[in-house]
């Protein structure tokens, strides 16, 4: 089925609230596009399976949003893992065949999402240690101001530096 056509079923589908396979089967005929009515029914219900698991999975990250401030960037982090493993069991699940996917985009989204990884984890070192500094800075004005001599201020800052 060309991709158009195929847009404009889905779009149907969904509008439709997956149903009407056979009014469905019939405007596919119209569009020279020969399919059971049977083979429609299995493509529109594993096509609302996968919307349907769509709104769950963002149903949820928006209620783990709300509910966890994310100053470490872990959110991203789990987002990048759930979106690598949601992308391998799509490859799986969707039985494709292999001449029709797009490796080198499938590649280079891949690789995107890895060198995100990587990134995010570089951002949440340095902002760790930023913050650390920044702790052991406030802890050495605190230390000095409390009247504590400078080897107790340098103890006090190197336990809070201990970290990075």
């Amino acid at each position: 089925m060309p991709e158009p056509l195929r847009d404009e079923l889905n779009r149907r589908l969904i509008a439709g609230s997956f149903s009407g396979y056979e009014a469905l089967a019939d405007w596919l005929v119209e569009q020279h596009c020969e399919i059971s009515k049977s083979a429609l029914h299995r493509y529109g219900q594993k096509f609302e399976e996968r919307i349907r698991a769509l709104k769950l999975s963002t149903e949820q990250a928006k209620a783990i949003v709300a509910e966890s401030p994310d100053d470490e960037g872990a959110m991203n982090d789990a987002l990048m893992r759930l979106t690598q493993e949601k992308l391998f069991g799509v490859l799986i699940d969707l039985e494709l065949d292999p001449d029709t996917v797009d490796f080198p985009k499938l590649a280079r989204a891949i690789a995107e999402l890895t060198r995100a990884s990587v990134q995010q984890k570089k951002w949440q070192r340095e902002a760790r240690e930023q913050a650390l500094k920044e702790a052991a800075q406030r802890v050495e004005q605190a230390a000095t101001s409390q009247g504590m001599g400078t080897e107790q201020v340098q103890f006090w800052r190197q336990q809070v530096l201990a970290g990075i």
